[in-house]
């Protein structure tokens, strides 16, 4: 029964490949089967249990990759450094990940996972290694951009492993997923402290952490995922004549054109000044370029387009992008400026009990994706949870803003939830991207196209945010702490030396210091800062309001919470279904 169901099935996938236009019907689940025509013990087998292992540890491999690192630059860069182009291990990550979202989601669609996944996972680990080992900046930037090569695979977990569950599930197995980041990004900040301050190994041991993590990931990728293979998707094709019409020119246009405008994003105000060339050639030529990417797409005759323009007629399906997006750029907001915010206003000079505080936005958002998978298949009417979480996140959000030096707990606390909230909608969003399209044979290219339009509308949310605080400090430093100290009896000779200390962390050398001015300039340096945070989280009013309105959008997809499976599993070498 399963073998015919399977022969049909593989004849529909190689009629939609010759025909894009039947891509449109609604519910076709090429190579699917019904939950209950699986066969006995199926979802308690070793392939399917060891591929949700493979997918799990992925996962975590890939946002440690980042959250391990990220919070602690400066102290690597201290070590192997001083290097300015430190940035760079932070920005090729990103850059990787989102260049390569899209292409790796239609290029596995079209010709298999399996190989794709497990290179992802190698690259991971080889990244990691060469991490581990480095002696200085330039090959840190080389293993992160290897590590964000594999992170770009395993950031892919919501697809390849919505694809092995029933519909109805999807919710749940993504927030089984997000179990595996409580490590990565949940406690990143403090495990990163822990070992600097704790081990011999230092930040090394971070690497030495990743690199076990994607070692076993790969071994349970090549022992247990085995996906419909090329023949089974095509039956009679060949690869090559696929090969030579898949969309070259328009991978070459997307990849270019989104790396350039992130580039010049990420630049902006860090490496380069806003208003230099460097960040303005790049941010219009990206733009040009992706405008070029979007023509070529809708007008050139392509058999095998890198990017589906008929999923753009999908409503649902966009609003599940941009709610995604905006959910993830609501994070930002918390997940760039909290860390500095606990460094200056709440952690007293502790790194460890400044680390711990930081991991509140990990931990909360991390919860609100894991309490929303089981709450969306409990409650259902997603669209309206999301709607609701987004709310009261929001205002959670702003809140903020009332938080001064001196209400630590406070800002904890509204932190914390306010995360948790923006956890919960955009992990039901994100899901909803691969639930609402209509050719579930598809779901890679559709759930890589939003992923790397998340990852675009975060980068702008991050800029935006980042410039905000940076102009609001540039105002509200020399406003509050100059006459404090110049009050206190500070020289107006040593203004700018003592200004410094805040940056360099040491106020040796200023002429005229006495522990009375610097306690003075301290307390008015964090009022300073409280002000300039303060602007940030009132500016999450507006992403929120936007993130509101694109919510209303969502679908309800209860008449998609069926017990389809849109790929099922095979036995090595006869490509049967797992049990057949």
């Amino acid at each position: 029964m399963a073998i015919e169901t399977e022969k049909h099935d593989i004849e529909m996938a190689d009629n939609l490949s010759t025909h894009p236009q039947k891509n449109e019907i609604a519910h076709t689940d090429a190579l699917g089967l019904l939950d209950d025509e699986m066969p006995p013990g199926y979802f308690k087998s070793s392939f399917f249990l060891g591929s949700m292992l493979a997918i799990g540890l992925g996962l975590l491999a890939g946002v440690a990759g980042f959250g391990y690192a990220a919070p602690i630059l400066g102290l690597i860069n201290a070590d192997v450094g001083p290097d300015p182009n430190i940035v760079w291990v932070a920005l090729v990550y990103t850059l990787m990940i989102a260049v390569s979202l899209t292409i790796i989601g239609r290029v596995t669609d079209i010709f298999g996972r399996r190989y794709v996944f497990i290179g992802g996972a190698a690259f991971g680990l080889i990244g990691s290694i060469v991490c581990a080992t480095a002696k200085s900046v330039g090959a840190l930037i080389g293993g992160g951009t290897l590590i964000g090569l594999g992170a770009a695979t395993q950031l892919s977990y919501y697809y390849i492993m919505g694809e092995l569950v029933p519909m109805k599930y999807r919710f749940i197995g993504n927030a089984s997923m997000y179990i595996f980041t409580i490590p990565g990004s949940g406690f990143a900040p403090a495990i990163g402290n822990a070992l600097i301050l704790h081990t011999k190994s230092g930040w090394r041991g971070l690497y030495y952490i990743l690199i076990a993590v994607n070692a076993c990931s790969m071994a349970c990728f090549v022992l247990f995922y085995h996906p419909p293979t090329f023949q089974m998707k095509h039956r009679n094709a060949r690869k090559l004549a696929y090969a030579k019409k898949f969309d070259y020119i328009g991978c070459v246009v997307y990849s270019g054109g989104l790396l350039i405008l992130l580039l010049g994003l990420n630049w902006g105000g860090s490496v380069y000044a806003w208003k230099s060339a460097h960040v303005i050639a790049t941010i219009v030529v990206g733009a040009v370029a992706l405008a070029a990417f979007i023509l070529w797409e809708t007008f050139a005759k392509l058999e095998e387009p890198l990017v589906p323009m008929h999923l753009f007629k999908n409503g649902r399906w966009i609003a599940a992008v941009v709610t995604s997006g905006l959910g993830a750029g609501l994070y930002y907001a918390f997940a760039i400026v909290w860390p500095s915010m606990v460094t200056v206003l709440y952690a007293d000079g502790d790194q460890m009990y400044g680390g711990m505080l930081s991991s509140l936005v990990g931990l909360g958002i991390i919860l609100g994706e894991i309490v929303s998978g089981f709450c969306a298949k409990a409650i259902g009417k997603v669209k309206w949870q999301c709607t609701a979480s987004f709310a009261i996140g929001g205002v959670l959000f702003a809140c903020v803003a009332t938080c001064t030096p001196d209400t630590r707990a406070r800002a904890c606390v509204l932190s914390f939830l306010g995360v948790f909230f923006i956890g919960w909608s955009e992990s039901v969003a994100i899901t909803l991207t691969t639930i609402s399209i209509n050719n579930q044979q598809e779901i890679g290219t559709a759930g890589g196209v939003a992923g790397s339009i998340r990852f675009l509308i975060s980068s702008i949310s991050a800029t935006i945010y980042s410039v905000i605080l940076s102009n609001r400090l540039a105002d509200t430093i020399p406003q509050k702490v100059i006459p404090a100290i110049v009050g206190a009896g500070l020289p107006n000779s040593s203004i700018a030396s003592f200004l410094a200390g805040f940056t360099t962390g040491s106020f040796e050398g200023v002429e005229g210091l006495t522990p009375q001015i610097l306690a003075v300039g301290a307390r008015a340096y964090k009022v300073a800062n409280a002000d300039a945070y303060r602007t940030v989280f009132l500016t999450t009013i507006a992403f929120t309001g936007i993130a509101l309105i694109a919510s209303i959008f969502l679908p309800n997809v209860e008449d998609r919470m069926t017990g389809k499976v849109a790929t099922a599993l095979h036995n090595r070498g006869d490509e049967n279904v797992v049990g057949a």
